[in-house]
């Protein structure tokens, strides 16, 4: 499974490593095996499914386009300033397993023994990258259009027992693909917009939702490098910028700032929203194929794996076979590292200073939290000892306020729409409770719901901060406060 075209510049390798999780996620999802229900439906983000296609093919859209914006230095830069255009996917591939019969032909089989050795029929995925060359930054509504076109193909593949003897063979097949990509360039506010749109034009009709996916671009995203020009994030403008940003329009298809932390030449238009300069976790292997994964957790599940499930896995596809063997190779300094760390987010980052980069630099040495722990660290289990928040209380307009206690809500706090539900009720405090900054929350439950008693049972609270709350009397009326006496929201 080789790219078709040569790799990016090596200054896109950073850059590359983070599109290679967003072109491979959802690809295989644990257990990595051909038989797992999950396995059988895949290719969820980033998907342009062929345009002429049945309804019942339930194909994906064909089209997906960004719009993101740059600043050149001044005029005279402007002339020369350019952005080369990437466009990556995956194209299916099928492998089909045939078996040799007695008479010399061929026959389809799910599965092949092959001198002990399973070998699987399955869809597997060929990596494309289109280099689609240097579009001009022209703000007079300058545009481009090309169609691009990736070959199809068939090969075939002999299998032989121990004995060199033919007992069948591999047969891979991919449909071509045609992809046209446009570009617009014009001007807002003294920023430049970059418009890039893909479209997916495969020629054929999609009957059926195998068809479907056969003629679609999966994984779809681009690579966008300026030079002469910088881009701007969209996801945090500069105050001038953010009118223009703000009109900037997505289909399908989200940029953010990619490559180095501060870096402004690269933007990876992604079929997921990102934040700028996203990473890779320095503690993970290698992939896993789930999107916010947890290496640890799918590691240990994988080890747990029977010696026949991790055989068939290996047979899947030769991307689960790297994960299968770098599970059983790990070393127990290794399954360590994927536990993580306690790093300070306000503390420097790798290489900013003398402690920077060192794994045993982490929160466990940092300032003891706000809140009490009874003389244990903060981050130790035993700390809980000194925190009880079934007796715990918080002063609130000179109340001491405890489980029992009677309270007015009064949400002001990025309120949401159930919060708001809940202005002038009467609640009933369930807990107070600290977090490890030293903030307070008090939870409660609704007195008048009927559910009130259920939602205490199982732990189902709503939390608001002190601020948000009027202590109540003893025996004051559990209803709602009549509209002209209720007390405002605080701003």
């Amino acid at each position: 499974m080789t790219p078709l075209t040569p790799t990016a510049p090596a200054g896109l390798d950073h850059v590359r490593t983070i599109a290679d999780a967003v072109l491979y996620e959802g690809y295989l999802l644990y257990p990595y095996r051909a038989s797992s229900h999950k396995n059988r439906s895949r290719w969820q983000f980033g998907v342009l499914g062929p345009p002429d296609a049945a309804p019942g093919s339930f194909a994906e859209d064909p089209g997906m386009e960004t719009q993101c914006l740059l600043t050149v230095p001044d005029e005279a830069s402007a002339a020369g300033a350019e952005v080369t255009v990437r466009l990556r996917f995956l194209q299916l591939q099928v492998r089909e397993v045939q078996r040799l019969d007695e008479d010399g032909g061929h026959t389809p089989v799910a599965a092949l023994d092959v001198a002990g050795v399973p070998v699987l029929s399955w869809d597997e995925a060929v990596e494309c990258e289109l280099d689609l060359g240097a579009v001009p930054l022209k703000g007079d509504g300058g545009s481009t259009e090309e169609a691009h076109t990736v070959a199809g193909g068939e090969e075939a593949e002999p299998l032989t027992d121990a004995h060199g003897v033919a007992v069948g063979r591999v047969v891979r097949r991919r449909e071509p693909l045609t992809a046209r990509v446009r570009t617009r360039t014009t001007r807002d506010d003294g920023f430049l917009r970059l418009s890039v749109s893909v479209e997916n034009e495969h020629p054929g009709t999609a009957t059926d939702k195998d068809a479907a996916i056969r003629a679609s671009l999966i994984g779809a995203h681009l690579l966008l490098q300026a030079h002469g020009a910088e881009f701007v994030s969209l996801r945090e403008p500069p105050d001038g910028a953010a009118p223009a940003a703000a009109r900037c329009r997505q289909r399908r298809c989200w940029p953010v700032l990619a490559g180095a932390k501060g870096s402004t030449d690269t933007v990876l238009g992604a079929p997921i929203i990102l934040y700028d300069h996203p990473e890779i976790a320095e503690q993970s292997p290698g992939a896993l194929f789930d999107s916010t994964e947890i290496d640890e957790i799918l590691t240990l599940r994988v080890m747990t794996m029977t010696e026949g499930e991790k055989a068939e896995a290996r047979a899947t596809d030769p991307r689960a076979r790297e994960i299968i063997d770098r599970c059983d190779t790990m070393s127990a300094s290794d399954l360590q590292r994927l536990h993580g760390l306690l790093r300070d987010p306000h503390g420097p980052a790798p290489g900013d200073g003398a402690d920077a980069g060192d794994p045993l630099a982490d929160l466990r040495d940092a300032e003891p939290p706000a809140f009490d722990t009874g003389g244990a660290p903060w981050w130790d289990p035993a700390a809980d000892a000194a925190v009880s928040p079934a007796s715990d209380s918080v002063v609130i307009e000179g109340v001491p306020v405890t489980k029992g206690s009677l309270v007015r809500v009064h949400p002001s706090r990025r309120a949401d729409a159930q919060d708001l539900f809940f202005a002038g009720r009467v609640a009933r405090v369930t807990a107070v409770l600290s977090d490890v900054d030293g903030g307070v929350h008090v939870a409660l439950v609704l007195v008048d719901d009927p559910a009130a008693d259920l939602h205490d049972w199982y732990g189902r609270y709503f939390y608001f901060a002190p601020d948000e709350l009027e202590p109540l009397p003893a025996g004051a009326p559990e209803g709602p406060r009549p509209p002209e006496h209720r007390k405002e929201n605080p701003s």
